[in-house]
């Protein structure tokens, strides 16, 4: 797992093994957020397999999943939700891309400064220029 700090709340990676979710845990992470279709891979996890998992680590799951290229307001607005509990929070999708994007959009509803999403983007390898434009 290649995880990659967005801020001191938010960190994304690529797809999730099972075995990686109770390092998540251990890492203090409260929230695991997915952010791929249910169906995108038959490699891939089912919900219902990272649901458990995560609850056996005592963490919550999440799914708020959308095609490449498709994230809409609702999207991003149900994340705001997941970074108003102030609880620690790993997203992931299939390389980190849509987390990242989803991440960047959500904190543009919030208020913090594209410049600085931009640089933490760019410094976990991400471009969100797309989502700035937008928001």
């Amino acid at each position: 797992m290649d995880l990659k700090t967005l801020d001191q709340q938010v960190s994304v990676s690529e797809e999730l093994s099972l075995e990686s979710i109770p390092v998540l845990a251990d890492a203090g992470v409260e929230i695991l957020v997915c952010n791929r279709p249910e169906l995108e891979g038959e490699d891939l996890s089912s919900f219902a397999e990272l649901e458990q998992a995560a609850k056996n680590a005592g963490m919550m799951f999440i799914a708020i999943p959308f095609s490449r290229g498709q994230m809409q307001p609702a999207h991003s607005e149900a994340f705001v939700e997941v970074l108003n509990s102030g609880k620690r929070v790993h997203a992931f999708c299939r390389t980190g891309n849509r987390s990242c994007s989803l991440w960047a959009a959500a904190r543009c509803i919030q208020g913090a400064d594209k410049r600085a999403l931009q640089v933490a983007a760019q410094q976990a390898g991400y471009d969100i220029s797309g989502v700035l434009v937008t928001y």
